[in-house]
């Protein structure tokens, strides 16, 4: 769907080496921007659609970076708490593999795509934030794609990304709210078990 393809270019743009821990978000968001740009460019693997070169440059340079179990719980909703500590674990598994087999698929077009970062509005103090940027290519209208980050320790998490305006996790929380009330907690992971099975041809 276009959503996916947009919060996942959203994902891929905002890698943030380790190097540049402590600066403000919106610096180490612009910062890095250009970083993955560059690499895409020069790779052309990645362009060529080489998923192994896709998922590695995601796990190294993206995952570090998003609060995965923040994303899960929230993308869980009410429901999180009728979890076990290990069906926890393994949402947070599978919700994580799912993020990253869906959104690798726009790594190599990343490099087609104007990122526009916006000034940020928060106070020097506050330790959660929203960076806004707007997202375009020639021909096409810009989307807003913002994100929510925390600051944990001297860096910042992820832990939300809305695409014009509409949450991620809020998507995925109505859906996963409809597989908890068919098949409960165990019901919910095992269709993520099958879709990240699916994604990899298996």
């Amino acid at each position: 769907m276009l959503r996916s393809f947009w919060i996942g270019l959203s994902m891929l743009v905002l890698a943030m080496p380790q190097s540049w821990a402590g600066l403000p978000p919106d610096v180490l968001a612009r910062n890095t921007t250009n970083d993955v740009i560059r690499i895409v460019k020069q790779d052309r693997d990645i362009r060529a659609g080489n998923q192994q070169k896709m998922y590695e440059l995601v796990e190294h340079k993206i995952l570090p970076h998003f609060d995965f179990m923040q994303m899960t719980r929230l993308a869980v909703g009410k429901n999180w708490t009728k979890a076990s500590l290990e069906e926890q674990g393994r949402l947070v598994d599978e919700f994580r593999t799912l993020l990253v087999r869906t959104y690798s698929a726009s790594l190599s077009s990343v490099s087609d795509y104007a990122i526009d970062f916006k000034p940020l509005r928060a106070r020097p103090t506050d330790t959660d934030v929203t960076v806004n940027t707007e997202v375009s290519k020639p021909g096409a209208p810009p989307i807003p794609i913002d994100y929510r980050m925390e600051k944990q320790g001297d860096d910042w998490k992820v832990y939300d990304v809305l695409v014009d305006n509409v949450s991620l996790v809020t998507v995925y929380r109505n859906s996963f709210n409809a597989e908890v009330r068919r098949g409960g907690i165990a019901g919910l992971i095992q269709t993520l078990v099958r879709r990240n099975q699916s994604s990899r041809g298996g």
